[in-house]
């Protein structure tokens, strides 16, 4: 899998992981190296950032995001191609998202996802970045590659409970996946699964769930960005795990 477990560690403390499973070893390992800076290859926030390809700054968002190409899209790649599908008219997919620079920090990201220390690097990042802001947006543009990837962003989570994240995504397999090897989201991590069609029914039997309205009306919260100035502004309804549904305005 990649990960850095305890047997080489090197701290006789975490004699204790042994018999749990891959991925609860993983969050406490890291929880562990983090604190404690053991085993932590990046030591300073400049080398973190290159390790990870760097965050992104969403405009309308209060806070730091992490993205990936929209190109890399697995389930939304396909939906892009359906009319009136919620990716038919996808955001990243133009504008800023087509320059250079843009495109390759997000190759760089997606090469990132598999070093053994990405996870480290993202805790480091997050919880320095997330001082004054902590709220953290995950693919403000592309979604969760795989199973692995889900899981790691989890083990980040885990490891910076101060910070609320955010984490849109159409992989709704991958998330019951992850739910069926019996794992579980800490309270910090909103994932909310995006509906397939405008004007669909949210998903269900995966958790929190997120809609685009166009001709019918809002399903549960309705985002209020679209009537200040496409901006969260005080809003954190996204990041809120007690609103089951988001409903957004076609744009």
């Amino acid at each position: 899998m990649g990960y850095i477990l305890y047997n080489n560690c090197g701290d006789s403390n975490l004699r204790y992981l042994v018999g749990l499973s891959q991925f609860k070893k993983l969050v406490l390992i890291t929880m562990f190296r983090v604190a404690t800076n053991k085993g932590v290859k990046s030591m300073n926030i400049k080398e973190a950032w290159a390790n990870v390809g760097g965050l992104s700054k969403p405009s309308k968002m209060p806070g730091y995001g992490y993205g990936l190409s929209a190109f890399e899209c697995d389930t939304g790649s396909k939906l892009r191609l359906i009319k009136n599908s919620t990716c038919s008219m996808c955001y990243a997919l133009k504008g800023r998202y087509t320059f250079k620079g843009v495109k390759a920090a997000h190759a760089n990201r997606l090469e990132s996802i598999t070093n053994d220390n990405w996870v480290d690097d993202m805790v480091l990042l997050i919880n320095h970045y997330g001082k004054k802001v902590p709220y953290f947006r995950w693919h403000d543009s592309g979604d969760i590659q795989s199973l692995d990837h889900l899981k790691k962003i989890v083990a980040v989570a885990m490891a910076t409970p101060q910070v609320r994240h955010w984490l849109p995504t159409r992989e709704a397999g991958i998330l019951k996946a992850f739910y069926k090897e019996g794992g579980s989201l800490p309270g910090n991590l909103a994932v909310r699964v995006s509906a397939t069609m405008i004007d669909g029914k949210p998903h269900s039997n995966t958790g929190l769930t997120s809609t685009v309205h166009k001709e019918s009306k809002a399903i549960g919260y309705s985002c209020p960005a679209n009537k200040q100035g496409n901006s969260c502004g005080s809003c954190r309804g996204c990041w809120n795990i007690n609103i089951q549904n988001v409903s957004y305005a076609a744009h």
